[in-house]
């Protein structure tokens, strides 16, 4: 016991404003990354919704594991082009924490609508998303009139008509 305590050394009174000057400025570094990762996929969304103001949006979220996801993107492409000129756009937000996955997946799975990163789940966890895929579709308006958690391709007759139903109001 003795030997432990002769081995703690005493403190240096002079480095303790600078080891928490040190620890503080890492904190306050830590919290800004944090921050700007956050407003940045939240920046990307909120652009991309005013760019779309006035038209129904197709909002939807998916990763480069999602199955499901997979067949969503031609489905949703033939929407965007079929249903553009009438004021609608399609924006995804993809959630892979390694955006070289997402990039993978665009090249077998090209997407002709906007693709926003969030890495770090901060747009799912405003919307609180629970499965992959997920979308919304928001009125003109920007009112949130449809959720729907997966994608199923004997219901894409009924995802169209939502959005037929948008368009003509």
């Amino acid at each position: 016991m003795i030997k432990a305590l002769n081995m703690i050394k005493p403190i240096d009174k002079r480095n303790i404003g600078k080891r928490f000057i040190y620890f503080f400025f890492t904190l306050v570094l830590s919290f800004s990354i944090q921050a700007e990762s956050l407003k940045q996929s939240q920046i990307a969304l909120q652009a991309m919704l005013a760019q779309h103001q006035g038209k129904v949006v197709y909002l939807d979220f998916w990763a480069s594991w999602c199955v499901p996801c997979r067949r969503s993107f031609p489905w949703m492409n033939k929407m965007q082009q079929q249903y553009h000129e009438q004021g609608f756009a399609v924006i995804s937000v993809n959630l892979d924490a390694d955006e070289s996955l997402a990039k993978a997946f665009l090249v077998s799975n090209v997407a002709k609508f906007p693709v926003i990163y969030d890495a770090k789940g901060h747009i799912a966890k405003h919307f609180k998303i629970k499965g992959m895929p997920s979308s919304m579709l928001i009125d003109r308006t920007g009112k949130i009139r449809q959720n729907h958690s997966g994608f199923f391709t004997h219901k894409v007759k009924s995802y169209e008509a939502e959005i037929v139903s948008l368009l003509k109001q």
